[in-house]
């Protein structure tokens, strides 16, 4: 039986009286692209650095590449790779220079170092000037340099905490076509983003609020658990009374509207209310029942649960 690339079972942080994570439980298949997600605050981080081996864990188990944590940090640090959300590499050397650095840090032999770092090169497809200064290198390609740097020593789980926060959408694109290449070489991904649409190509993805994972499931699976009855899109036209949310749908016994720009959606609560309402509702209500996003399950189940 294949052990998993992360396991954990009832995982918790406190930071004196404040629970940062509490009693998180989760598996994480080797090769697998496995999406964390919440809100800021929701404990993310905190839990990523503890199975990196950066916190103690207060309580509960977790096993990383095959190691527990309570049998010491060291060895789980040699098998996992982190690239955090800020940007860790130095400004003032070059993308050569950090990498080397790195692997002066992780005690590689220059031949190692020198065959993972041409392989890395071209994994990412980097051609730029050698002498160039990381804090002169576009911010894509600082991130495409901070992955590298994250996977020299060839780790077996790979932790990418919002990897592309503050790069365009090309690089985003970019990055996680490397993110997949990765996991088709059997890395374990593990990976943090604000992006919905990011999000849409994990396996399976983590939902965390207050410290609690409150969902795990395949995007599909998360969709179908967040609205099990129709998500209606709402569009009011011209002439729609001013007050024709509190006069059609107030009181949220038909579900609760969710603004999108100039329109809303409705997630219904009773379907036969729903089909029975329908016929009521002015003309000047356009209504398109629709397939949920993962922005709309992120609304549905973490804001939602807040309002």
């Amino acid at each position: 039986m294949t052990v998993p690339a992360v396991e954990t079972r009832d995982l918790t942080m406190r930071f004196g009286s404040f629970t940062a994570v509490d009693r998180v439980t989760m598996t994480v298949e080797r090769g697998e692209i496995f999406g964390f997600l919440g809100a800021n605050g929701a404990g993310k981080t905190t839990t990523i650095r503890m199975l990196c081996g950066l916190l103690v864990p207060t309580a509960g188990m977790a096993r990383v590449a095959g190691h527990d944590l309570h049998d010491g940090l060291e060895p789980v640090k040699r098998k996992v790779g982190y690239m955090s959300q800020r940007f860790t590499l130095y400004g003032d050397l070059t993308a050569g220079e950090n990498l080397a650095f790195a692997a002066a840090l992780r005690k590689m032999d220059e031949a190692t170092f020198a065959r993972r770092r041409d392989e890395l090169y071209a994994l990412v497809g980097y051609d730029h000037d050698p002498k160039v200064l990381v804090r002169d290198m576009p911010p894509g390609v600082r991130q495409q340099m901070s992955l590298v740097a994250a996977t020299l020593h060839d780790p077996e789980v790979l932790f990418l905490d919002e990897p592309t926060a503050g790069v365009t959408p090309t690089s985003r694109v970019r990055f996680w076509r490397l993110i997949r290449a990765l996991a088709d070489a059997g890395k374990t991904v593990f990976v943090t983003t604000h992006y919905m649409d990011e999000a849409e190509q994990c396996g399976r993805i983590a939902l965390m609020r207050g410290g609690k994972i409150i969902a795990l499931d395949s995007p599909a699976g998360l969709k179908a658990l967040a609205f099990p009855r129709p998500l209606v899109e709402i569009t009011p036209g011209a002439g729609v009374p001013p007050d024709w949310r509190d006069r059609w749908f107030g009181g949220a016994r038909l579900g609760t509207l969710v603004p999108h720009g100039l329109r809303f959606h409705l997630a219904v609560r009773d379907a036969a209310a729903w089909r029975a309402a329908v016929p009521t509702l002015p003309p000047t209500l356009a209504l398109r029942e629709m397939i949920p996003s993962l922005e709309d399950v992120f609304i549905e189940m973490v804001e939602g649960a807040d309002r």
